[in-house]
């Protein structure tokens, strides 16, 4: 019966059984005219979870990563420079990735628990008096880390320095969860995927597309086939694919972005912030610290925590998962070993994160951690009592 808990990663996260019913299709004929009359909608209506009106949502059946690559490939050349922050697993393996692309990456280092240096950026596109660089690129929440940084304060560095490059945005843990306002940030491609706040399986990136980027296309050189924005532009155009789409994938987006709009874009990021916070007190109440380095940084998707010296986090999550049947997330890269993460993101409600909250503790009580088995659910029952949330049945 373990496959009843929810799960405490931060994605793939758990689906909704409306979404589960809603991908469970026979397989229809995606050149037909009712697909068009499914799919067309999807893109228009995903522009108002990205926060736009002048971007372009494209999709590609893939995961965050292939939205990483099609965001390089469709408006960079060999040999451009790109500006990029190292504060985590997944702004690490960005870089690596247009390290592999020829790219010439200049790197900040940054510790891992803070957020994208904005004043670094204004610092370094500064210095770029031939303007070189192209583009900066910026995870907006790090999921490795439990950080959410400062899009608006990066485009404004951008903005004092009088650069001309474009900036993308990984807001894969994001979206969906937590305000994104592309254009007033000034993001020129933001890349998501299907399968965090939008409560699906993995198989969809899912991007927001500025004009700016889609002029990129016209110079940009980097090879690419399968990625290709102008191909699937121009079957979208016409309410298709240039190639087989996840047609479950599209069916189920359908219904997610109806949940999220029958439950409010603000309620959906209300209840996020209420559930980060009802952990935060928590792990406060056993007396332990999060990653992330100051309150302002504190992610509501997402929470990473050190675990006491002298104790295994990667113990600790085997211990929750083999005596209890529950996932938390492991650390990665410098977490490794020093930080678990509970993801609080996608369909979650307090009483299911209670449980959550519940479990991790009888889990560290079983590895003799100093903590008082209660301590951090009492703590997280009183925020959540003195902050109670309208029941919403979409967000069950």
């Amino acid at each position: 019966m373990s496959d009843q808990n929810p799960v405490f990663i931060p994605g793939p996260t758990n689906i909704p059984d409306r979404l589960r019913a809603a991908m469970q299709v026979q397989t229809r004929d995606h050149r037909a005219p009712d697909f068009v009359e499914t799919f067309a909608p999807v893109l228009e209506d995903t522009k108002r979870v990205f926060g736009t009106t002048s971007g372009t949502v494209i999709t590609f059946p893939a995961s965050g990563t292939g939205g990483w690559e099609a965001a390089i490939c469709n408006t960079l050349s060999p040999g451009d420079k790109v500006l990029v922050a190292r504060y985590g697993m997944f702004s690490h393996r960005w870089i690596d990735l247009c390290q592999r692309h020829d790219l010439d990456v200049h790197v900040i280092e940054c510790p891992w628990g803070a957020g994208a240096p904005a004043d670094k950026f204004e610092a370094a596109l500064t210095e770029d008096k031939a303007r070189d660089i192209k583009a900066v690129l910026v995870t907006h929440n790090e999921t490795a880390t439990g950080v959410k940084s400062d899009i608006a304060a990066v485009r404004a560095a951008m903005d004092a320095a009088s650069h001309p490059a474009m900036m993308f945005v990984d807001c894969v843990s994001s979206l969906a969860s937590m305000e994104f306002c592309m254009d007033d940030w000034g993001v020129d491609i933001a890349v998501s995927g299907s399968q965090k706040g939008f409560m699906l399986t993995t198989g969809m990136a899912i991007l927001g597309v500025s004009p700016k980027a889609l002029a990129a296309m016209e110079t940009a050189r980097l090879p690419r086939t399968f990625f290709d924005f102008s191909d699937m532009m121009a079957a979208n155009a016409s309410g298709g694919f240039p190639y087989t789409p996840p047609l479950q994938l599209i069916y189920g987006m359908r219904e997610s972005l109806k949940m999220l709009f029958e439950e409010g874009l603000e309620s959906v990021y209300a209840r996020h912030f209420r559930l980060a916070e009802g952990v935060r007190r928590a792990v406060d109440g056993l007396g332990l610290k999060l990653v992330a380095e100051s309150p302002a940084l504190y992610s509501d998707t997402v929470s990473a925590i050190y675990v006491p010296d002298g104790f295994d986090s990667n113990a600790l999550t085997d211990q929750a998962f083999n005596a209890y049947g529950v996932s938390f997330g492991i650390g990665l890269g410098e977490m490794n070993g020093k930080a678990f993460r509970i993801g609080h993101l996608g369909s979650l409600t307090d009483v299911m994160v209670l449980s959550g909250l519940a479990t991790i503790e009888m889990a560290m009580a079983d590895l003799d951690y100093p903590v008082e088995l209660g301590s951090g659910v009492a703590a997280a029952q009183d925020y959540f009592r003195s902050h109670r949330a309208a029941l919403v049945k979409t967000a069950a």
